[in-house]
């Protein structure tokens, strides 16, 4: 493994860490939620940020320690957690994610109906997902969820597909879910995976044999409300028994 990097065991899985050990210890409080608030409350925090406020490994490690209770495909339990948090390296990735941004916001934007709340949602949600991008390298934490396997290859089936992200993503949204619960806010991205090749020869990541799903973004909330986000009716998309 290259220099500046090492596995960090911790319980029953281990981190790939490309940043240093915190220094300091950082107690976490949860807070007085019920599940049914943190499951409906769970928002994408990118404005609301603290760019500045550090958060500790043992914060992280709770939060991990969650995650891996999730669902996986035959017990399998192939997922790797990549933590970043030195500076150089979140300025690269950083870098990556802004020219992939990019490509993506020139592709044009959906167009839905007037009285559709993704319309009236979309300029705010895009006005966010905007400063994120610029200020990507100053995110606190990046974690990577990591799968062992690879489907981007000829002749996948959807079910093999399924199986390996069905093994990873439920584990990563309950890190999310902890970290709601413990006062951080995170964030899903993916277009840093127009780079993935890189991004792991960056951080050590054995491509050929390790998938990367997201890129999560981990800090301090500066505060507000969180609430419900507004969805489209569950009428015209449940079906019983017949699409």
């Amino acid at each position: 493994m290259a220099v500046g990097y090492h596995l960090a065991k911790r319980g029953r899985f281990i981190i790939l860490d490309a940043g240093p050990p915190d220094a300091a210890p950082q107690a976490a409080t949860i807070e007085g939620m019920d599940a049914h608030t943190i499951l409906t409350t769970t928002r994408a925090v990118r404005k609301r940020l603290d760019f500045d406020r550090p958060v500790s490994r043992e914060l992280l490690m709770e939060c991990l320690e969650v995650a891996i209770q999730a669902p996986t495909g035959s017990n399998a339990q192939g997922w790797q957690w990549m933590i970043v948090t030195d500076p150089e390296k979140k300025r690269v990735i950083g870098d990556l994610y802004r020219q992939s941004w990019y490509a993506y916001t020139s592709s044009g934007r959906p167009r839905y109906a007037e009285d559709d709340p993704r319309g009236r949602q979309l300029p705010r949600v895009v006005s966010s997902a905007q400063y994120l991008a610029d200020r990507m390298h100053e995110v606190p934490v990046m974690v990577i969820p990591c799968i062992e396997g690879r489907v981007d290859l000829p002749g996948v089936t959807n079910l093999e597909i399924a199986g390996l992200y069905g093994s990873i993503l439920p584990a990563a949204w309950s890190f999310m879910l902890a970290a709601r619960a413990r006062g951080l806010g995170t964030a899903w991205t993916t277009l840093h995976l127009k780079y993935e090749r890189e991004v792991a020869q960056l951080l050590g990541i054995p491509y050929k044999r390790y998938t990367q799903t997201a890129l999560i973004t981990v800090g301090f909330h500066t505060g507000g409300e969180f609430k419900p986000a507004e969805r489209i009716p569950l009428k015209p998309i449940v079906h019983s028994d017949t699409w």
